[in-house]
């Protein structure tokens, strides 16, 4: 499964914000404490993402955007609970705005 994803490094928190428009689409919004230098933002994020989904951190691989605000995560699992997981962790994180 791959996973488009807007990170916001030195965020505060370590948690997802749920949905954002971006160019040719929509990303998962995603906020982590870590700085990004040496990849630490990238390995807090997967880090982040394999806690969610209830996978192994080496599950989890930021594929593409390694510099970039916005990053390609590919999850080594089969995608059809994986979307449900991703499903519900969006809708809890877009009430929690409300």
């Amino acid at each position: 499964m791959t996973i488009t994803v807007r990170l916001t490094p030195r965020g505060g928190a370590d948690r997802i914000d749920g949905l954002r428009p971006v160019e040719g689409g929509t990303a998962l919004a995603a906020r982590v404490r870590a700085a990004p230098e040496k990849g630490l933002a990238n390995q807090a994020l997967e880090e982040l993402i394999a806690g969610l989904l209830g996978v192994s951190k080496t599950d989890v691989t930021v594929a593409a955007g390694r510099t970039s605000r916005l990053k390609t995560v590919q999850v080594a699992r089969p995608p059809g609970v994986l979307k449900d997981r991703l499903d519900a962790i969006t809708r809890e994180e877009e009430g929690d705005e409300a």
